[in-house]
């Protein structure tokens, strides 16, 4: 089994420490490095490349935001996701343009953490919960301006799992992001697909390429 290189940059060693133990229970993640500062973690990684960097907002000499820039530079293909204690919309939507493809809060249950860097690692993006529910409201009140008849019939909670079903999110993962069952998942996925007249999770990702719902 090839496993996936996670690199962890946190100021605080009691949470990269967590952070290792949390990973050390699933043998498909390996924790190949880590650093307590901005500067030390684009050394290492430059010179050892993660497939995946957890990285504090909040660190000494290079704060987060800077490391992104300096990392997309040198390494562009690089997995990035955010773990921090911020959830305004500012710190948000600075990160998520600059390139990130998770953000989380370190309120965030262990397996929390796990679940964001199996979508990642998937190809896909994460976002905690809360802040997932700012962004597709966000979306959603945006979709309300729009001549419905754009998105052939789907309901607002249709577009919402659609959206989660094409990040590569397992029915599993969708019920708990939403707070409902599975077989209510299972329910609006049918329902999405008889509307659209498709039949897999390719032509539903292919959709919601199409129509801006994700971007590649």
């Amino acid at each position: 089994m090839t496993k996936t290189k996670i690199f962890i940059a946190d100021d605080h060693a009691l949470i990269r420490d967590g952070l290792k133990k949390i990973l050390s229970e699933y043998d498909y993640f390996e924790v190949i490095g880590e650093a307590g500062d901005g500067q030390e973690t684009i050394t290492k990684v430059k010179k050892n490349p993660p497939d995946i960097l957890l990285l504090d907002i909040s660190m000494p000499i290079f704060n987060g935001f800077q490391v992104i820039e300096r990392i997309k530079n040198l390494l562009p293909k690089m997995k990035i996701v955010v773990l921090t204690v911020h959830n305004n919309e500012s710190y948000i939507s600075q990160f998520l343009k600059a390139g990130v493809q998770g953000y989380l809060l370190k309120t965030a249950p262990a397996r929390e953490v796990v679940l964001a860097l199996e979508a990642i690692n998937r190809g896909g993006y994460y976002l905690d919960p809360s802040i997932s529910r700012f962004i597709i409201n966000h979306y959603l009140d945006n979709l309300e301006q729009d001549n419905l008849e754009d998105w052939d019939g789907l309901t607002s909670r249709e577009l919402e799992v659609l959206k989660l079903i094409a990040e590569g999110y397992k029915n599993q993962d969708i019920a708990n992001l939403l707070n409902v069952s599975v077989k209510t998942v299972e329910s609006h996925r049918y329902n999405i697909m008889d509307k659209l007249d498709m039949h897999d999770r390719i032509d539903l990702v292919k959709y919601a390429i199409r129509k801006g719902i994700i971007q590649l």
